[in-house]
């Protein structure tokens, strides 16, 4: 852990000890990889014009996330099958989040049930993938309501997975020790039968989730929940009204780190729109792409209350475990005092007032 000071190093390190059809199952995304590597140009565009002469000797960098305290503007981000990359899996994922302050969202395909999750303590989300069965996945809902997770994050731009090459050319399946607790009744053969044209896992979604997820599958979430509802896969600002007026607490701005829809915008640029056309109606965070303090900076200058990390945290958990994770978060916490901090801003509110100037407009660009 000592040798890993940036996301960066975690990441290359986790290569160096991850199998190669898991390694790239991790770091992957769909088509030709497009968005995937648009996301990262798109942040480097995003310069911050920092303020001085303000007292910052107390840096604060908490905030909170749907109503609730968090020690900086972050979640960890849903993953699935987290003991593809260390055993412990989810546990040391939800109990490095738990220390580090900030919440832990448990997937759908969580390869770990959510009540022993939400034992751990902290703040914890359920993220929901839309299944064929609406009852099975409203029944999902009622389990995290009772397990006492803190919010419903429903993903909703997956109708079938993104074809991503590089499973589809290791023929990637799961293990027979991981398994998608959360859906131990239904195709779940379907996990280790591989076709030509996709991997095994995007035949077992294919089964699985439906495509039929609409507007009224929102509304009758938004009535079947006592809980705050997040949309995870907002790139439209009309889709952003639209749920605003469905309802929901949260729009998580995000192309899936770059794995449904190859050539579509990254999120960052997408950012921007969306945070004006909601004008304050429900809170925004920003996904895909964030591998430090100055993209958390960048993404609450440009108007997100917070952010989620995803392969960061991985990549922490593959390589140390629990100890991985936190080891990340820290990082990612030191990194966003320090830009905070530099840019001239005493708290995390200050950061949205910050200009943002494009690579574009810069003079020679």
């Amino acid at each position: 852990m000592a040798d890993i000071r940036c996301v960066a190093d975690a990441e290359r390190a986790a290569a160096a000890v991850l199998p190669v059809a898991v390694r790239d199952f991790v770091a992957g995304g769909s088509g030709a990889e497009t968005t995937l590597a648009a996301n990262r140009a798109a942040l480097d565009r995003v310069f911050v014009v920092p303020r001085v002469l303000s007292d910052v000797s107390r840096c604060a960098t908490g905030t909170t996330l749907l109503g609730r305290p968090a020690r900086m503007p972050v979640a960890v981000a849903p993953v699935a099958y987290q003991r593809l990359v260390h055993p412990d899996g989810e546990l040391a994922a939800a109990r490095a989040a738990r220390d580090a302050g900030v919440p832990f969202t448990v997937s759908t395909l969580s390869s770990v049930p959510v009540e022993r999750l939400t034992e751990i303590g902290g703040t914890v989300w359920f993220q929901l993938y839309w299944l064929r069965e609406p009852g099975r996945a409203l029944d999902l809902v009622r389990r995290a309501e009772d397990a006492g997770a803190a919010a419903v994050v429903l993903t909703v731009d997956v109708p079938w997975m993104g074809r991503r090459l590089r499973d589809v050319r290791n023929r990637f399946t799961l293990p027979d020790q991981v398994r998608a607790a959360h859906l131990t009744a239904g195709p779940t053969a379907a996990h280790h039968t591989p076709r030509d044209a996709a991997s095994a896992l995007a035949v077992h979604t294919e089964a699985t989730f439906s495509a039929a997820l609409t507007w009224s599958s929102v509304a009758a979430l938004r009535e079947r929940t006592r809980l705050p509802l997040v949309l995870k896969g907002v790139l439209s600002p009309e889709d952003a009204v639209r749920a605003a007026e469905c309802g929901v607490d949260a729009v998580v701005v995000s192309n899936h780190g770059g794995r449904q829809l190859d050539g579509a915008v990254p999120s960052v640029d997408a950012l921007p729109a969306v945070v004006a056309a909601l004008s304050g109606r429900c809170e925004v965070l920003l996904d895909s792409g964030i591998r430090s303090g100055t993209d958390m900076l960048r993404a609450l200058a440009l108007g997100a209350r917070g952010v989620l990390v995803g392969r960061p945290a991985l990549w922490g958990l593959a390589v140390g475990g629990e100890t991985g994770v936190r080891r990340v978060l820290e990082l990612l916490a030191e990194e966003f005092r320090d830009a905070l901090g530099l840019a001239g801003c005493p708290d995390v509110a200050d950061a949205g007032a910050l200009r943002t100037v494009h690579r574009e407009a810069l003079p020679g660009a």
